[in-house]
């Protein structure tokens, strides 16, 4: 697919770091951009060159949400498949084999929060800020509030939902939204440093552990440990498995080979 509002450039064996590229739209997730998207993380899924996803974003703000220039007029089933492509989106950054980092500068709001909470990892620098102000024009941030929800919690997200107010960097890692704050010149650093740290593992280990973990997040703990027990076993008697418990055991770097 040509891309029209995405750069993408990939790392040598790191991370593929896609950068929305809308800044005169405030990087506004519209239909366009999210199938580019999609498509984009379709390419990338599984590529053992490429370890990790960076999710960046050129101009002032990261994602302002949605273009809201598609919804006036538009039909209920326009409506019904915008929100919908929307959602995919979002279950796509989560069934990605590779971890999916966002690098946030500037604001993140409505459904670009929504797409912070979602990805694996976030950081973001000093000048982020983050939002769901729906409910001020009078849409309110259901879809958002999924994501939001499940990273921050039921009153934290309620306030940021209910009253449409922006919370900075510090608020945003100290509820657990983002992973940490970093000054603007070092946010790019900071964000290789983790895919590099992500990088050092077994890329079959980190896949089977992201799959993992979003499969029992949402369980009961009873049935959680069942079906994890399950994963772990499978997982022990992975190759890489084998491999790093005996490289631990005779005090040497392990040798991965994906499988």
């Amino acid at each position: 697919m040509r891309l029209t509002h995405l750069v993408v450039d990939r790392t040598d064996e790191l991370a593929a770091i896609i950068t929305l590229n809308r800044p005169g739209r405030r990087n506004a997730l519209s239909m366009e951009l999210m199938r580019e998207l999609m498509s984009t993380l379709d390419d990338v899924d599984g590529d053992p060159t490429l370890r990790s996803v960076i999710l960046a974003a050129n101009g002032k703000a990261f994602c302002s949400g949605h273009d809201l220039t598609e919804l006036p007029g538009a039909s209920r089933a326009d409506l019904n498949a915008l929100f919908a492509t929307c959602t995919t989106l979002m279950n796509r950054i989560q069934s990605l084999r590779q971890p999916v980092i966002a690098e946030v500068r500037g604001v993140a709001s409505a459904a670009g929060c929504q797409l912070v909470a979602t990805c694996d990892l976030a950081l973001a620098d000093e000048s982020a800020s983050f939002a769901t102000p729906g409910v001020r024009i009078g849409l309110f941030c259901s879809t958002p509030m999924v994501a939001v929800t499940r990273a921050i919690g039921r009153k934290r997200a309620l306030e940021m939902l209910l009253t449409g107010r922006a919370v900075d960097a510090r608020t945003a890692a100290d509820w657990g939204l983002i992973n940490a704050v970093k000054p603007a010149g070092e946010l790019r650093a900071a964000t290789l440093e983790i895919a590099a740290q992500i990088a050092a593992a077994s890329p079959m280990t980190v896949a089977t552990g992201k799959r993992a973990y979003y499969e029992q997040i949402d369980l009961p703990q009873s049935a959680a440990y069942q079906a994890m027990c399950q994963v772990m076993a499978e997982n022990a008697e992975a190759a890489d498995a084998r491999e790093g418990i005996t490289a631990f055991l005779e005090k040497r770097a392990p040798t991965w080979t994906g499988r």
